[in-house]
């Protein structure tokens, strides 16, 4: 896969997504985005066939997106990735957005990062549970 290709597209900086298949707004959430997923397919080798971008879910009836969803072989969601801008904190308030979209996919981790933080946790019964390395699948 090409990586971080960019290009002017009406006096915008954009950048190719490989997953996706198109160019989308190189925002600096974007470019966390794009690390994040280099990082899952090239590092940790994960299919990329199991990895949705933008993916729409509906929490309490209301339309969300998540940034990045892991998939297993049989569809169900093993983690979430939320992604910020470096310039942002994770905090809080992050983890309870992840938590929102974990109430509409039930993955079994979720993934807070702004590029230079990750904070990953493990859902069981309930119970956030940090871990101190990134699983493999």
């Amino acid at each position: 896969m090409e990586w971080f290709k960019t290009q002017m597209t009406d006096g915008r900086t954009t950048v190719f997504d490989p997953l996706r298949r198109q160019y989308v707004a190189l925002t600096p959430e974007e470019q966390v985005r794009q690390k994040m997923l280099f990082y899952l397919v090239e590092k940790k080798k994960m299919p990329s066939g199991l990895i949705a971008v933008e993916y729409s879910i509906k929490v309490n009836n209301l339309p969300k997106r998540c940034d990045i969803v892991i998939f297993n072989n049989l569809g169900k969601a093993k983690m979430i990735v939320e992604c910020k801008a470096e310039s942002v904190a994770i905090n809080e308030k992050v983890l309870d957005q992840a938590i929102r979209y974990y109430s509409g996919l039930k993955a079994d981790f979720l993934t807070l990062t702004n590029g230079k933080s990750m904070f990953c946790y493990k859902i069981e019964d309930g119970r956030l549970i940090p871990q101190s390395e990134f699983p493999d699948f």
